[in-house]
């Protein structure tokens, strides 16, 4: 039967999908980045991670992992407690992708100039095809800081926790090909004031000292990753709160001694689980000495801010690539979206956040490569400051991205509806805003040489625009006043990460781009709404050096 009569419209006029793209060598600034940081020996890994990430297969992976969340499997069906997280297998394959890639390992196994760039380039590529599987990715390589606190303990996981192959199998981590690391910190009472931990630990013999077992006992509110092999968390003994790395399964093949109540039902990060446990005698073994958990913690803290803030940058990215890939290709009022001069300052608007943000994190990630005394003060400063400032604005560009889309954007069938989702949480994980900005706050004042080589960093390019001159004159005032008033801690920290990316802006991208930026974040210029300052953008250089195509 001929059904032609009952066909009520033709499709047209839609931007179709940007898929089976490599995220790298379609992304120019990024690929300037890479080698300004020194990072251009692992261009063939990268590349190939970028066309793996931007691939149509990834996509439906994402999808699929996110539509099928994991499933809390507390009892086998003869009704022994078992405490095991089941996944949909497109979670496992990206998961063995993303390892594959050594998203999670090369700054360790590479330890060579722009190993830690490198690396935090595929994290951020990763961001952008599936945010979920880039907690366990961050949290496995980020441990390796608090590890190393216990040299006999790294020395007995490190080959399997570097290793690049994902492992699904939940059983005890002897055997297994590789391990995932992750945490449990946050109680009830307390979030970010470790501090007020309550669970309690007991040493389980005489000798309690580095590597000692001990049993814990109490509750965790966030246990991220609660399929993970090994994981880090806190307890109090009477020295103070201290550091601890348990098995997930003992080594007789038994769940080690917790109970997962529930996964939490999460706004984005969906395909990831998280849970709350109670630990009931959980055996754990002390990392560092007794008393000095919160230092060891702070120390992978430091790392997996600095991932924050370069995750941030990647979603942002791929909010932007899908912006201008739709508008691009439709069509209103007989002219593409693109070609309309607001529509282009608003895109041009939100490239330039994006690419600012990708400098800014992995100029950060290069303090990890450096090992003169500068460098390290320098990222102890500007980590949390890039922390804070790329979150606060991811949400922004996201809403503001899909919004570009019209409708279609907020619909769970474009994945603009999944990074609307995923885009406050950075915000929130490892310090809310408040408590990374009086983070920066501590800093300065403990260190106080820091803000000499902050503002240093700032006048490398002095004289190469009076608005980013007049934001470090103001600085050199702020700075002082930041360590005693803790009420201007926002505002400051903002005004550090707008001259910060400035200068990398004005140091590495071409001098039109460069000084949009300027004008717009520190200039007359300044403004909350994107494409809403006034300034006339080069909308079409910065869309053109911001395109992917496929």
């Amino acid at each position: 039967m001929d059904n032609a009569g009952y066909a009520t419209h033709d499709v047209y006029n839609q931007s179709g999908t940007l898929a089976d793209v490599d995220l790298f060598s379609n992304d120019m600034a990024l690929r300037e980045a890479c080698r300004a940081f020194g990072a251009d020996w692992a261009e063939d890994r990268l590349r190939k991670t970028g066309g793996i990430v931007g691939s149509a297969h990834v996509q439906q992976l994402a999808r699929d992992a996110n539509r099928s969340p994991p499933e809390l499997r507390t009892h086998d069906r003869f009704g022994n407690r078992i405490d095991e997280v089941h996944f949909h297998p497109a979670w496992h394959e990206l998961m063995s992708l993303a390892f594959g890639s050594e998203a999670h390992s090369l700054a360790w196994t590479e330890p060579r100039r722009g190993s830690h760039v490198a690396r935090g380039i595929l994290s951020y590529l990763w961001n952008q095809g599936e945010n979920g599987v880039c907690c366990p990715l961050s949290m496995t390589f980020a441990s390796v800081s608090a590890l190393r606190h216990a040299p006999n303990l790294f020395d007995r996981w490190k080959p399997q926790i570097l290793s690049d192959r994902h492992d699904p199998r939940q059983r005890v981590a002897e055997g297994k090909s590789g391990l995932t690391v992750g945490m449990a910190m946050t109680e009830k009472q307390c979030g970010s004031d470790l501090r007020q931990t309550q669970t309690v630990a007991k040493p389980a013999s005489a000798d309690n000292g580095p590597g000692s077992l001990w049993l814990l006992t109490g509750h965790k509110w966030f246990f991220s990753v609660p399929q993970s092999d090994l994981f880090l968390t806190l307890a109090r003994t009477p020295n103070g709160i201290s550091c601890f790395l348990a098995r997930g399964w003992l080594p007789d093949g038994r769940r080690n001694r917790l109970k997962l109540q529930r996964l939490k039902e999460k706004c984005g990060n969906r395909s990831n689980a998280s849970s709350e446990v109670e630990f009931h005698g959980l055996e754990a073994e002390l990392i560092g000495e007794e008393g000095r958990g919160i230092r060891a913690i702070l120390e992978m803290a430091h790392l997996t801010r600095m991932e924050c803030a370069i995750s941030a940058a990647g979603l942002m990215r791929q909010a932007v690539s899908q912006a201008i890939h739709h508008v691009s290709h439709r069509v209103a009022f007989q002219r593409r979206l693109v070609d309309q001069p607001l529509m282009a300052q608003v895109v041009a608007d939100l490239a330039l956040e994006a690419e600012a943000a990708m400098w800014m994190g992995l100029r950060l990630a290069a303090t990890l490569d450096a090992h003169d005394e500068a460098e390290q003060r320098l990222g102890r400063v500007a980590i949390p400051m890039a922390k804070y400032w790329a979150c606060k604005r991811t949400p922004a560009v996201v809403a503001e991205a899909l919004e570009c889309h019209g409708g279609n954007g907020f619909i769970e069938d474009h994945l603009m509806a999944r990074l609307y989702r995923e885009a406050p949480l950075n915000g929130i994980w490892e310090g809310s805003g408040n408590v990374i900005c009086l983070d920066v706050a501590r800093a300065l004042r403990s260190d106080p040489e820091a803000a000499e080589v902050f503002l240093q960093e700032l006048h490398t390019v002095k004289g190469f625009d009076r608005w980013l001159d007049a934001a470090v004159g103001g600085l050199a005032d702020s700075l002082p006043k930041l360590t005693r008033d803790e009420a201007s801690a926002r505002s400051v920290v903002e005004d550090m990460a707008n001259a910060f990316q400035a200068m990398l802006m004005l140091r590495h991208a071409p001098a039109d781009v460069a000084e949009a930026f300027c004008a717009t974040r520190l200039g007359s210029g300044r403004h909350g709404a994107f494409g809403g300052s006034g300034v006339m953008l080069p909308a079409q250089s910065i869309i053109d050096r911001a395109r992917v195509t496929n």
